[in-house]
């Protein structure tokens, strides 16, 4: 890949992204509009206008309370962008800045990966090892209240500002897992929240695993060298991997392209379309690939979201690997952050992605190749919940489609700790005697 892609693409984001300034094109008072449509568009938006005026000028004038015209405003750009999809949003100054600081790996709070839909606050998924994780949140839970203030109608930057806030102090979330069920009320102590997005270890000798749990900036070259290590641990003989994207929220599009590079010695990775010049891109696959010789088996299921579905689409296709598991979120819009003057930001739906062989999996997610549940030591009611995925989501994107493993060897533990991981090391083991699964690209 290019040092002009990969500069372009450090602009886009999936979950997350650093910022990019753009301009939008404007229509002057004195600008002449070139054909009658575009007339008719012109005096559409000044119609539209005077009304916004004159509404803004009535709650001034006769609203009970009186409110400034900077939360007016503030509320007309949140309601206008709300409209649009559940992706896009108004960042305030300090939105903007935790956004930032949510892309570099730190920031303060329970680790936790929220979204809106149908007026509820709903997890994506929780981070590993954070006290949202370690309390027993759950992809699909719906947290209804907040150290006692309801959610409903609350606004989801509303809603992070309070889950948000000093590390050490405490909040309790009110959490609805099962409508026919009582809530649960789970107290967390907020903290530090340092992402540490890779992990890895040998589940057997010359079998690996690598668990990434979030797509950062540093994350490509963290993943290099766990590979890495665990070659080197392997005594140069790696049979297997197993590359676990379970409840991996997403991130920055670049760290998906550059995990995604290290599996792949050529082919197209992912594309981008838009409606501008700009959001067409598409990025390839360099000629490094680190381990060419090793099947690898990807886990994926419900909160497999966004960044991390671009790296799971793209080896599926390419046929580099096994996807086992459960069909992933289905995030498969791209956002970008568009700074504004005042310090302020708007995080906004710019393109849709494609697998290299031209899938979107908007709403539809992606279906892995072997389905295999997780086992749960209380099993689901029958007719309990189905986890929520992008498809739930109000507003969503309307596309056409044509855990840790335990320790040591101990297969009876591993299936009992990780059903989904001992299976897709029987995949692995498989493919050793039988030389097929995973097969390398080119």
């Amino acid at each position: 890949m290019n040092a002009a892609k990969r500069a372009l693409l450090a602009v886009l984001l999936i979950a997350a992204a650093a910022p990019a300034p753009a301009a939008a094109p404007q229509v002057g008072p004195g600008d002449q509009p070139a054909s009658e449509a575009e007339a008719k568009d012109y005096q559409l938006s000044l119609d539209q206008m005077r009304t916004f005026t004159e509404v803004f000028a009535r709650i001034k004038q006769d609203y009970v309370e009186d409110v400034d015209d900077a939360t007016l405003m503030r509320a007309a750009i949140r309601g206008m962008l709300d409209g649009l999809d559940p992706h896009t949003a108004y960042l305030d100054t300090s939105e903007f800045q935790a956004l930032e600081e949510d892309t570099s790996g730190h920031f303060n709070g329970i680790g936790i990966e929220v979204v809106k839909s149908d007026g509820d606050l709903r997890v994506v998924s929780p981070i590993d090892g954070t006290p949202a994780q370690q309390a027993g949140v759950k992809p699909g839970d719906i947290i209804s209240g907040i150290d006692g203030h309801s959610t409903e109608g609350m606004e989801l930057d509303d809603a992070v500002k309070l889950i948000r806030g000093e590390p050490g102090t405490t909040i309790t979330l009110t959490v609805v897992r099962d409508p026919n069920e009582k809530p649960l009320t789970l107290e967390l102590k907020r903290a530090i929240i340092h992402v540490q997005s890779v992990s890895s270890r040998l589940i057997e000798d010359h079998y690996g695993y690598l668990r990434i749990t979030a797509f950062q900036s540093d994350t490509p070259a963290s993943a290099r060298e766990a590979l890495q290590r665990l070659v080197k641990e392997s005594d140069g003989e790696l049979r297997g991997l197993v590359l676990d994207l379970r409840n991996n929220p997403g991130g920055v599009l670049n760290s998906a392209v550059g995990v995604a590079d290290l599996f792949l010695h050529d082919g197209l990775i992912v594309y981008t379309e838009g409606r501008s010049d700009e959001s067409e891109l598409s990025f390839s696959a360099d000629t490094d690939e680190l381990i060419p010789a090793t099947p690898v088996v990807v886990l994926i299921n419900g909160g497999t979201a966004s960044a991390s579905e671009i790296v799971a689409g793209a080896l599926q296709d390419h046929h580099r690997a096994l996807l086992v598991g459960e069909p992933s979120f289905g995030k498969g819009s791209v956002q970008t952050i568009l700074p504004l003057t005042n310090g302020s930001a708007v995080k906004l739906t710019t393109a849709l992605y494609y697998t290299p062989s031209g899938r979107s999996i908007q709403a539809l997610g992606i279906r892995p190749d072997i389905a295999v549940t997780e086992q749960h030591e209380e099993a689901p009611a029958e007719n309990g919940p189905a986890p929520r995925r992008e498809a739930d989501l109000a507003g969503h994107l309307e596309v056409n489609h044509d855990a840790e493993p335990s320790q040591g060897g101990n297969e009876a533990k591993l299936a009992a700790h990780d059903f989904q991981l001992y299976q897709a090391l029987n995949l692995l083991k498989g493919a050793t005697i039988l030389g097929q699964a995973g097969t390398p690209s080119g």
